[in-house]
């Protein structure tokens, strides 16, 4: 950067207070043991089959856990083993639907609370060194203390528990296969995409990790620095998120060589799936990926409490075959599958950049300005509820786009469209900018407007920059976040761009005016992707 960095004027404000008190119910659902309370996850005994161990993991630290074994384990034989972390906050009952889902079909069942949440000991590491130490000190218990087999051992979670199964195929070469449901590749690029805090997915994550955890000191000033804006520890902090990565760890994943498959949501307010789309692409072992509507750990929700659920029954079909070596086809069908948010029915693609082969550029003409500091009325919705408003009723969050101010929002509409547009993958926005301070946030939304003008989200992106010299324009270059969306006939698309969203902490200084234009020699445009005929 150009000038020394400093504190940006917009605080933390309430948000955390605020976003924590409303979200924190949803989170613990979502996540989800569903109300069970602390005391569950240290009873000494607990249903038929599960039984209640301390593991003593990385230092000594003790994990709660809990291990489930086939029926017919008689000491003669050995099984597959599969090791559940658990998620942000989740006690350590979490998965008990599915360890006797999977002990019933053969395999050896250790799930285990990650350090520094509910009994285990310990603090909060956001799924650092000690919690990939940590897995492998379980799988070296549970080749020690049950019928489990050392050829045949795989790793699951979500949320929380993803991130950290996809580190340790990292680090531990014995994993042979790994499910990662509503994980992290990249969490930078999560929650601090378009170089911009995504405030209420913070906030939550620290909140829930307040009430149900013991945060580390490092974690607690990380957080502090984050949701404070503080640009003197941008450095630190992208350095501590990148230790915590599998992107990062990429070239090891690959080495190591296991079977990898990764599910997540379109509307994930925490982990977005782009960074997911990504980190798919450069995995060279066998490997799936799942995308389907809904919020964080909402698409899965349903199997941890036994209930029929897509993701864990691929889940379960992804262990067989490669734990197992069961013919049950999972390897021949098409790796990408994903499910419209419109219809919910799934498309298989051979890879990724498949998804959305066609292109439809929308030309953003003309000049706009806008103010900033006020909410245009166009924004993102609320971590988690807006997403499974989606899933499960079709709701995603509206906006009158006729009534949008203009002196807020700038707003280019496509013309209307004879036949349904069924938008795949990552819609792109080129544009420029010039703004008369040197730092400032945007936000884009691409919405689906009916004949009564109403515009339904498609997909949306903050971007945010820093030490630009006023007056001076420059390329902005956006991704959306990936979905997957069917545009009826007779509508047309509009982006929206604004300036203030309630998801994301902005870094506009008052009085703070930004301007769109698009010169002829470099045009302005959205790109979106869209499904072959």
């Amino acid at each position: 950067m150009g000038e020394p960095r400093r504190a940006l004027r917009t605080p933390l404000r309430t948000s955390l207070r605020t976003t924590t008190t409303g979200a924190v119910s949803v989170a613990l659902v979502a996540g989800t043991g569903l109300g069970l309370a602390p005391a569950a996850a240290a009873t000494p005994t607990g249903p038929p089959g599960i039984r209640f161990v301390d593991i003593a993991g990385d230092g000594g630290t003790v994990l709660k856990a809990n291990v489930v074994t086939p029926a017919g384990a008689d000491g003669t034989r050995r099984f597959p083993v599969i090791v559940l972390p658990t998620s942000w906050s989740m006690p350590q009952v979490e998965y008990v639907a599915q360890a006797k889902k999977l002990a019933d079909a053969g395999y050896v069942v250790v799930s285990y609370n990650s350090r520094g949440f509910w009994q285990s000991g310990g603090h909060i590491e956001v799924a650092g060194p000690p919690d990939v130490a940590d897995a492998s000190k379980v799988i070296d218990w549970a080749l020690a203390n049950t019928p489990a087999d050392p050829e045949r051992i795989g790793m699951a979670g979500v949320s929380y528990g993803a991130g950290i199964s996809l580190l340790a195929a990292g680090h531990d070469k014995r994993i042979k296969a790994v499910v990662a449901m509503s994980g992290w590749a990249d969490l930078i690029d999560s929650i601090y995409s378009g170089r911009t805090q995504h405030r209420q997915a913070a906030a939550m994550l620290g909140g829930t990790g307040y009430l149900t955890g013991r945060p580390s000191a490092e974690l607690q000033q990380t957080l502090k620095d984050f949701l404070a804006s503080n640009l003197d520890k941008e450095e630190e902090m992208i350095a501590w998120g990148a230790k915590r990565s599998p992107a990062f760890a990429l070239d090891r994943i690959n080495a190591n060589g296991a079977a990898i498959m990764l599910g997540n949501a379109w509307g994930d307010t925490i982990f977005p799936p782009n960074q997911y789309a990504s980190f798919y692409e450069k995995l060279t072992g066998p490997k799936r990926l799942e995308f389907r509507p809904g919020d964080h750990a909402t698409a899965e929700a349903t199997g941890l409490l036994g209930l029929p659920n897509d993701t864990w029954t691929n889940a379960h079909r992804w262990f067989d075959h490669h734990l197992k070596g069961a013919d049950n086809g999972i390897d021949r069908e098409q790796p990408v599958q994903l499910a419209s948010r419109s219809t919910g029915g799934y498309e298989g693609y051979p890879d990724w950049k498949s998804v959305g082969a066609n292109e439809r550029k929308i030309a953003l003409a003309g000049t706009k300005k806008v103010y900033a500091n006020v909410d245009s009325g166009a924004n993102g919705g609320t971590v988690m509820l807006s997403g499974i408003l989606d899933q499960f009723l079709k709701l995603p969050p509206v906006a009158s786009i006729p009534l949008l101010p203009r002196s807020f929002a700038a707003v280019w509409q496509s013309e209307r469209y004879d036949t349904a547009q069924r938008v795949r993958g990552t819609t792109r926005l080129h544009t420029t900018v010039t703004s008369n301070e040197p730092s400032g946030t945007l936000v884009a939304y691409l919405y689906d407007v009916g004949p009564l003008g109403v515009g339904k989200l498609v997909s949306n992106a903050p971007y945010t920059f820093h030490d630009r010299t006023p007056g001076r324009p420059f390329a902005v270059d956006l991704e959306l976040f990936s979905t997957a969306y069917d545009v009826p006939a007779g509508h047309r698309l509009a982006l929206v761009v604004d300036t203030v969203d309630p998801l994301y902490i902005e870094h506009n200084p008052s009085g703070a005016r930004l301007t769109f234009s698009s010169p002829a020699s470099d045009p302005s445009y959205v790109s979106v992707p869209l499904r072959e005929k």
